[in-house]
């Protein structure tokens, strides 16, 4: 999981949610998980990313400044490609979401110094 500086987040920006269960055939997918995961951190509007696992599967969440920064990175080559792969058996299943945040409230506790 990515660290992220939640506080330097845009007052509205876009999440693109990405949950999915890994197929059975990951030949090359972790390679290209990794090589397109920093190519997205390149990208002009990217913020961030966060991503949990469990039994059932992954959710990936991706950090936008726009629609426009979304859209640019769905056109990159490589990231084409990584969908091609995607969708040939690297995911038994996989659901992709565009969000808009209006409002988001981020709390973390500190502890007091003793």
């Amino acid at each position: 999981m990515s660290t992220l500086d939640r506080t330097s987040f845009p007052e509205e920006y876009y999440a693109v949610i990405f949950s999915y269960q890994s197929g059975s055939n990951l030949d090359g997918y972790s390679e290209m998980d990794e090589e397109t995961i920093e190519l997205a951190q390149t990208m002009p509007g990217f913020l961030g990313y966060e991503s949990k696992s469990n039994s059932e599967g992954t959710i990936f969440i991706s950090y936008w400044l726009d629609r426009a920064a979304i859209d640019h990175w769905a056109k990159n080559a490589r990231h084409q490609e990584a969908k091609r792969g995607g969708r040939s058996g690297w995911y038994a299943w996989y659901h992709s979401q565009i969000s808009k945040v209006e409002r988001s409230h981020y709390f973390q506790f500190e502890k007091q110094k003793t």
